[in-house]
């Protein structure tokens, strides 16, 4: 906690005012990443809704691959089954589904995957290890294979 409030720039105090323990602030850290893939489902703009879906699957990928270490830190805190992960991955859900649905209905993407299978996938190919430059063409091959055809 001493490191994270150094890195801050505010005094360990101030975080323990904010934050009693680091399971606190990992959940806060989490909370926050969420909320912004969320929010990015109603605001991502492209041409059709099989981009938009596409685009914030990738804003999802990202939030994937930037937060996992926070959660697997977490995870040395608590468990998989903390309402913490199970809320999350369901606002996210909720999220998405819009999007899957409205593409589904422009004939944008295939019909019989769901969007919890298309998460499953992501959250899959953000694990493996290497390089970012690495993941990102199997990425891209997986949301390939989404498109209706």
């Amino acid at each position: 906690m001493a490191e994270i409030a150094r890195r801050s720039g505010v005094g360990s105090a101030t975080l323990y005012r904010n934050f009693a323990t680091r399971r606190d602030l990992l959940e806060a850290l989490l909370v926050d990443e969420v909320e912004l893939v969320c929010t990015a489902a109603s605001t991502i703009d492209a041409d059709t809704t099989g981009a938009r879906l596409t685009a914030w699957l990738h804003r999802f990928f990202q939030y994937v691959t930037n937060k996992r270490p926070v959660a697997v830190e977490l995870l040395q805190h608590t468990d998989r089954d903390s309402p913490v992960f199970g809320a999350s991955r369901d606002r996210v859900l909720a999220a998405g589904e819009p999007l899957l649905r409205a593409a589904r209905d422009a004939q944008d993407v295939r019909a019989d995957v769901s969007l919890d299978q298309i998460l499953d996938m992501i959250v899959a190919i953000a694990k493996i290890p290497g390089r970012p430059d690495y993941r990102q063409p199997i990425l891209d091959t997986a949301l390939a294979g989404l498109r209706h055809v």
